[in-house]
């Protein structure tokens, strides 16, 4: 492998890539009015394309913590709209994405969502992470903006929605239940975890972690927490470590699960399985926590080894478009296939002959059904929001992730 990493997050943005812009309108087909702008439409709230641009928004966490999700998916949104752009647009109209930095920060990230609905913009996509994505949905929800979150996977994202909230990620729902059936099925029974306390992902996670590997009949034997900024976990493993677990649950981010990782090698536990979520995904895991993390598990949203011609497509465009880089996280991959949905929710918008405008379009994106995504094909229509999709568990290797098994919701809800 030449670099499991970077493989597992770019192959994943082909996908979408030839599913929607193959169908994009003849530009001589009937659209809006003259001018250039995106305006704010009427009573109803919202905004509406009055111009011959169409100004849709990205949050994304450029600098802060959370940057390598940041950066790739902000990579993966300017390739959608790139390549659709390229393809057409609209009836001719040409789509702008207008970006701003979240800055890995909750307050910032409905900031930057205020300044995009004031500038506009007709949709917002954003955001990667579950904490800043619940101060965006306030945001939204005041300005009847249709949001699409691109990998906040906490389950209340999509809560009291008001058919304007989405995403394009599982759930934890569906991310807990995964890496615990992979759990049990690996023969683990004694089980500890590890939660950040002020992260809502992460407290979110471990939840639904720990009830399903209760129900399959694993014991859960030591609970302990953390919080982001923290880096000695010595008390927390101490305690760990007398419960004798075979497996550690890490429910947060790379940036203490790498450090966190070195020290429960450090206090003696050198076969304990170590096990998290998508919040593991980024090269710094690997560099944070060097050989202790190598042959942990975390559960993700496609890999690198299929062999569809969408994804060789795409591997082939975004290195065309990144200096021949791939983007490190799967991020990149989420990123695209947000922004390629809103866009196949306005091509269907037009080929209706529906004006394009906030609560029209939120309605489309509600109603996609069979949407070829890059992490795996998308129906929101009547999920409420949330897509009903597989989740794969990929293993971690000195150079990169590798795939490992794939789970559909069928067969890990199941009672």
């Amino acid at each position: 492998m030449k670099n499991g990493l970077l493989q597992i997050a770019a192959c994943a943005l082909a996908v979408g890539s030839l599913s929607f812009f193959a169908g994009c309108k003849d530009p001589s087909a009937k659209g809006g009015e003259g001018g250039t702008t995106t305006g704010t439409s009427g009573s109803g709230g919202g905004a509406s394309a009055s111009g011959d641009t169409i100004k849709i928004g990205l949050v994304a966490s450029l600098n802060g913590e959370q940057r390598p999700w940041g950066v790739d998916c902000e990579a993966g949104a300017q390739l959608a709209v790139k390549l659709f752009n390229e393809a057409g647009g609209v009836d001719g109209k040409m789509v702008e994405l207008k970006v701003e930095d979240s800055n890995s920060k909750p307050e910032e990230g409905k900031s930057a969502t205020e300044k995009l609905v004031g500038d506009g913009v007709i949709v917002v996509i954003g955001e990667v992470a579950s904490g800043i994505t619940q101060q965006m949905k306030t945001v939204a929800l005041e300005a009847k903006i249709p949001l699409v979150a691109v990998g906040a996977t906490n389950p209340d994202i999509t809560k009291d929605g008001q058919g304007l909230i989405s995403r394009v990620c599982y759930t934890d729902d569906l991310q807990g239940p995964v890496m615990a059936k992979f759990a049990f099925d690996k023969g683990l029974r004694r089980v500890a975890v590890m939660t950040d306390k002020k992260l809502p992902y992460s407290t979110g996670l471990s939840k639904t972690f720990v009830a399903r590997f209760k129900e399959l009949g694993g014991q859960i034997v030591a609970e302990e927490s953390y919080q982001a900024g923290e880096s000695n976990f010595g008390g927390q493993l101490t305690r760990v470590k007398a419960t004798n677990p075979d497996g550690i649950f890490m429910s947060g981010y790379f940036n203490e699960v790498g450090p966190m990782a070195r020290q429960i090698r450090q206090a003696g536990m050198n076969d304990v399985v170590l096990m998290g979520g998508d919040g593991w995904d980024s090269a710094e895991l690997i560099s944070n926590g060097g050989d202790a993390i190598v042959g942990g598990f975390f559960c993700n949203h496609y890999n690198d080894q299929e062999d569809r011609p969408e994804v060789q497509k795409f591997l082939t465009d975004f290195k065309a478009n990144n200096n021949g880089n791939l983007p490190g996280t799967t991020m990149g991959a989420l990123g695209y296939d947000a922004t390629a949905l809103v866009l196949d929710a306005l091509k269907r918008l037009a080929a209706a002959d529906k004006e394009i405008n906030s609560a029209n379009l939120a309605a489309e994106i509600m109603a996609t059904e069979g949407f070829k995504a890059v992490s795996g094909d998308i129906t929101l229509k009547g999920t409420n929001g949330d897509p009903a999709k597989r989740a794969l568990v990929v293993e971690v290797r000195k150079d990169g992730f590798v795939f490992n098994k794939a789970y559909e919701p069928s067969e890990v809800l199941a009672k």
